[in-house]
């Protein structure tokens, strides 16, 4: 039984024996003890003080010397007005540390036998991705990571925007302003070419549509009658017909932005086990409708419309198909979710998608549980926030989105700058040098864009972010490459630091016990993390463990220490932090170097 589960379970028996109450196990918990009083847990019996009959002092020191008499962890406690603060033996603290020492993988709890499909990225194939997918793609890949550290199966998919009128609209511009151009000619990534056409469509649409309104027709009406909008929706009809020509341009400049795209992920260090793509979506669920026209869950109107009632729900009606048969999004949203549950046999099902959506997936959500699906449960909308540079909102069809690729090299330059600037790579070679930049650059944006929790829009800030000090990747990172140094130094002079080397240690100074204290809270942390579907809360875990190490590390030595058994500790705890924190940025997707 795990320490806290320990005394949790003494604090119900203590109900039991001193007030005759049960209490349930969920309804104890502790809290850390806040540091300007004694104490490592505090338990707070404001809320139980029906049960006691007693004043919360009162109250508090009755349980406090039930657990010293009968919990061996528990060595003394002090009360402060309703909050029980309770001290734990110094040899619980090096059983707790001995305990978790052993574990080979610090971030693996045991498999829980279910699935779970995470569908992050969902790119359009029209242009490239911006600073907005990073925070989806690192938050998709993120949460994958977590869940399956908690056990969990895991597919991460990614569902493919590659149809629609904003496809046709590059393709339109290519065919007319093209000159048979292609990434190579270019010198362009397939992603960057498709989205340079995107851009000039919008140019030249702007320009007939002034021309029009200059001959006398409204703005509304210019904008409907412009040649290449018109032309656009003819080749959307084109494309659904299936022409030759239109699909095999189609084909074409597809191609080109996966190759791009293939690019840029490797780049970000993201992946996936299963594509989706819309061409091959957009048909489904018109089955769905007409089974939920049968078990009365949709309603058909005069027009021949389709549509649910969602205001037992405390939403509205919401059209599912039209009245001349053809889908609205949330059709194939319908068709798309049952494909993903007959291909995988799923469980819960993961949407990163941002929360200009949350209506449609509250929606989706809803109607999928009225229709009775197995994983009906397990749908999970990850809302999150917008990413604001210091310079303001993006629009990819103006041309002034802030491309992944640009912002990653920029924090790889920026990384290299400032890494040279502080004199961290003595003693590296080139290609050495370039690694580490990449490594810190690319955990600098991951660690930004992950610790702030996903429902917050947020502002990045490229320079901030790549501080060596404060809540920072590479703040967490030196510390990492600190700790390897201290380990290779050890190896050299020969210290054993394996659970003998420490045998029989009892004693512990206040930063010793306060790392462990740390350390210990990684596998709860890890729990909440996936419970919440937050990386930040892996992030924030991985920054205040970076802080504890370096206050054991200054107030402590570890090599002018005199006494073998307490620098062989010392050390131990130093790998095992290492590990800690290599184990915790890997579910972030963050690498951290051994050496800086």
């Amino acid at each position: 039984m795990e320490l806290q589960e320990k005394i949790i379970h003494t604090l119900q028996l203590a109900f039991k024996d001193l007030f005759d109450h049960h209490l349930n196990i969920e309804d104890i918990s502790l809290q850390p003890t806040r540091k300007e009083f004694e104490g490592t847990f505090t338990f707070v019996v404001f809320s139980f003080l029906k049960v006691t009959k007693l004043n919360p002092e009162a109250s508090g020191t009755k349980l406090g010397e039930y657990l010293v008499e009968n919990c061996e962890d528990v060595t003394a406690f002090n009360v402060v007005k309703g909050f029980l603060n309770i001290t734990v033996s110094e040899s619980s603290w090096m059983d707790v540390f001995t305990n978790i020492y052993e574990k080979t993988d610090v971030a693996k709890l045991p498999a829980n036998g279910q699935k779970v499909m995470v569908e992050y990225s969902s790119p359009n194939t029209n242009k490239p991705l911006h600073l907005g997918h990073l925070r989806n793609n690192f938050l998709g890949f993120a949460v994958s990571q977590i869940l399956e550290a908690n056990g969990y199966e895991v597919i991460k998919a990614n569902l493919v925007n590659d149809r629609g009128i904003h496809i046709c609209k590059s393709m339109v511009a290519y065919k007319h302003f093209g000159d048979n151009e292609t990434p190579e000619s270019s010198g362009l990534k397939g992603d960057h070419l498709a989205g340079k056409y995107y851009v000039i469509f919008d140019k030249e649409y702007k320009k007939q549509i002034s021309a029009l309104q200059e001959q006398g027709q409204t703005e509304d009406e210019a904008k409907k009658n412009a040649p290449l909008i018109m032309e656009a929706q003819e080749m959307l009809r084109l494309w659904e017909a299936g022409e030759e020509e239109t699909v095999a341009l189609w084909n074409k400049m597809n191609s080109w932005v996966y190759e791009g795209f293939d690019q840029t992920y490797k780049k970000m260090g993201v992946s996936f086990d299963q594509f989706y793509y819309e061409s091959n979506t957009y048909l489904l669920g018109k089955d769905i409708v007409a089974e939920g026209l049968e078990k009365g869950v949709f309603f058909k109107k005069d027009n021949g419309s389709v549509w649910v009632d969602l205001s037992d729900e405390g939403l509205d009606e919401k059209l599912v198909l039209r009245a001349d048969g053809t889908s609205v999004y949330i059709t194939q949203d319908l068709g798309t979710a049952d494909l993903k549950y007959s291909d995988f046999k799923i469980d819960k099902s993961v949407y990163v998608v941002g929360n200009e959506q949350d209506y449609h997936f509250d929606v989706l959500f809803k109607i999928m549980r009225k229709l009775g699906r197995p994983y009906g449960d397990g749908l999970h909308h990850l809302s999150y926030g917008m990413v604001d540079l210091p310079t303001g909102k993006m629009k990819s069809r103006e041309g002034t989105v802030v491309d992944a690729d640009d912002l990653i090299q920029e924090m790889i330059n920026t990384a290299e700058s400032h890494t040279k600037e502080l004199g961290k790579i003595e003693g590296f070679n080139e290609e050495e040098a370039k690694s580490l930049y990449e490594t810190l650059g690319l955990g600098a944006l991951k660690y930004f864009l992950l610790k702030v929790d996903p429902k917050k829009r947020m502002l990045f800030n490229p320079q901030e972010s790549i501080e060596f000090q404060g809540n920072t990747g590479p703040f967490i990172q030196y510390s990492h490459a600190r700790i390897a140094s201290i380990l290779r130094k050890a190896e050299q002079i020969g210290v054993d630091y394996s659970m003998t080397g420490f045998e029989g240690l009892a004693q512990l100074e206040d930063a010793e016990r306060d790392l462990i204290v740390v350390l210990h809270d990684f596998e709860k942390k890890l729990k909440l993390a996936a419970e919440e579907y937050s990386p930040a809360v892996i992030a924030q875990y991985m920054f205040d463990l970076a802080k504890e190490y370096n206050r054991f590390y200054a107030e402590l030595s570890i090599f002018n220490e005199t006494n073998t058994k307490v620098q062989a500790f010392r050390i131990a705890l130093s790998a095992h932090t290492a590990k800690t924190i290599k184990a915790g940025m890997k579910l972030l997707g963050i690498h951290v170097p051994d050496r800086m």
